[in-house]
Formats: structure tokens, C-alpha cells, sequence
């Protein structure tokens, strides 16, 4: 196994360590433009191998040669979102990012499979797909593993509980326009809405749908990284492992919750083909409501990128 991380900033570096860490794949390289900055942080990766006590190959590299042949490239490059920027800000420069690296990395990997963290995400995954021309079952956006994780944090600092117990479900896109879903939210199986009144659940939800520029309002000049790495690494990991995991993810639509033609966050089942199934869940009529909301807000923005 070869996994290959665009983007050596917060988020990609982070996550290579934690595949190391993990020794999910026998190779892992680290790509960036800047010169030398993959190099060393892969060489200070690989440094730490002993002490792990894992046996993986780090590489650092500016081309993409040494990608060769990967089985899945994780695309993390792009400025990261400043305050006061939405996330449709980012869109125009990093398209032009997303577009120039899924097509120097597929050319190098054409069985690989991508897993986009780029923002905005949703419209990023897009851009993947249409660069790299793939089945969309090879083009996964991480999202929902990661708004599940703040729903699910929130969630356990309210009622006092262990992380553990807590389980979040979140639909839609990444960003303001989020569906999470209280009543299939639970702890122990119980669903949130028996545990809290809906002022609290409500709180809560505004809460995750503003996770992100929470943490960019505390650290003024990034974003979120140690989050985002871990919920990608669960999703590389059901992939590696075949392990089927379902799990929120941006995937394309094509009739699924009658919906087409856009990627949004939907529970699928992640194995060693990638998006092996999309599961569809009964909604009621404001969920099915926010959640085509969300979608035509992805659909518009695709609309307007010129690729």
C-alpha cells in the first residue's frame, strides 16, 4: 500500500504522520511546492519511525514522480481560510490548486483513489472528479466524518459523557449550509433529543455548523488541522483495512435522496473499491428540505467555476 499526501501545510502533514503512525500503508510521500519544506518534515517523519516502531518508507518531494503508483492520494493543498473569509472566498484560488494537482497526481496513479479535504470542500471534490475523469466511487470528500466529530465533542461536553458513547450524524455540505440531525443522534443509543431540550440541541448545531471559523477566529492566521487529519485518516483507514465503515462522506449524486449532478454529505460505505454504497436513511420534510438547500448552494457554486 502507497498513499500519497498533497499538500504539506497543517492538515497534510499531519496527516501523513498520523498514517505513519499507524503504518497504514509500507510507503508514505508527502508532496508541496515549497522547496524543501516536504523533505524535511518527511525526513523528521521517518526519524521517528524507530521510536514508533514502525516500518514505513517516508518520502518528501516537490514533483510527483515519486508518487508513482499510489492507491490513494489525499489532496489537502490550498490557502487555508482566514477571518472574515467564507468558504466560497476560497473557491477560485484553490480550483485552480485542486485542478493542477489531481492532474499531475493522476497521471502518475491512474487506480488511485482520491480523498479531497481542500476547501470549499464539497465543490474541491468536484473539481477532482472532473479533473481526473474517475468513477465517482474513487472521489470521496471528507466532511461529515469531521462535522460528526465536532457534533459529537459538543454533544459530550454538554451532558458530561465519554466521546465514546456519542455517535453525530451530519448531512449536507461542509459550511454554513450543514444538516446535522439530532434525532439520529445518540448517546448510548439514546437519541440526543430524549437528553436536551431543543433550545440546547439547537445551540449545539449552530455550534458545529460554525465549528470551523471558530477555530480560525481563536488562531487568526490558520485553520483547523488535528481534527481534519484524524476524521481523514478514519476514512483511509475503512478503505485500507476493507473494513466497511459507514461513515458521512461528499460523494456525487445521482438520484440518491432525489438528488443529481452535485456532492454533498450522505452516509456511504467505505471499502477497498472506496465509495462502495450509498446508504439512504427515511428524512422527514425539513430534513429532505435542508438538505436539498444545501445541495443546490454546492450546485450553484460549481456553476459558476470555469475549469
Amino acid at each position: 500500500m502507497k498513499i500519497t499526501v498533497i499538500g504539506g501545510g497543517n492538515v497534510g502533514a499531519t496527516t501523513a504522520q498520523r498514517l505513519v503512525d499507524r503504518q497504514l500503508a509500507n510507503e508514505v510521500v508527502l508532496v508541496d511546492v515549497i522547496e524543501g519544506l516536504p523533505q524535511g518534515k518527511a525526513l523528521d517523519m521517518l526519524e521517528a519511525t524507530p521510536v514508533e516502531k514502525t516500518d514505513v518508507k517516508v518520502v518528501g518531494s516537490n514533483g510527483y514522480a515519486e508518487t508513482a503508483n499510489s492507491d490513494i492520494v489525499v489532496i489537502t493543498a490550498g490557502i487555508a481560510r482566514k477571518p472574515g473569509m467564507s468558504r466560497d472566498d476560497l473557491m477560485n484560488t484553490n480550483s485552480g490548486i485542486v485542478k493542477s494537482c489531481t492532474a499531475a497526481a493522476v497521471a502518475q496513479s491512474p487506480g488511485a483513489i482520491l480523498i479531497v479535504v481542500s476547501n470549499p470542500l464539497d465543490v474541491m471534490a468536484y473539481v477532482a472528479m472532473n479533473v481526473s475523469g474517475f468513477d465517482r466511487h474513487r472521489v470521496i470528500g471528507m466532511a461529515g466524518v469531521l462535522d460528526a466529530a465536532r457534533f459529537r465533542t459538543f454533544i459530550a461536553a454538554e451532558l458530561n459523557v465519554s466521546v465514546e458513547d456519542v455517535n453525530a450524524f451530519v448531512l449536507g455540505g461542509h459550511g454554513d449550509s450543514m444538516v446535522p440531525l439530532p434525532r439520529y443522534s445518540t448517546v448510548a443509543g439514546i437519541p440526543i433529543t430524549e437528553l436536551m431540550d431543543k433550545a440546547t440541541v439547537d445551540r449545539l448545531v449552530k455550534r458545529t455548523r460554525d465549528g470551523g471559523i471558530e477555530i480560525v477566529n481563536y488562531l487568526k492566521t490558520g485553520s483547523a488541522y488535528y481534527a481534519p487529519s484524524s476524521s481523514t485518516v478514519a476514512m483511509v483507514e475503512s478503505i485500507v483495512r476493507d473494513k466497511k465503515r459507514i461513515l458521512p462522506c461528499a460523494t456525487w449524486l445521482q438520484g440518491e435522496y432525489g438528488l443529481r449532478d452535485t456532492f454533498v454529505g450522505v452516509p456511504v460505505k467505505l471499502g477497498k473499491k472506496g465509495m462502495e454504497e450509498i446508504i439512504q436513511i427515511r428524512l422527514n420534510p425539513d430534513e429532505q428540505a435542508a438538505l436539498t438547500k444545501s445541495a443546490d448552494e454546492v450546485k450553484g457554486s460549481i456553476a459558476k467555476l470555469k475549469l
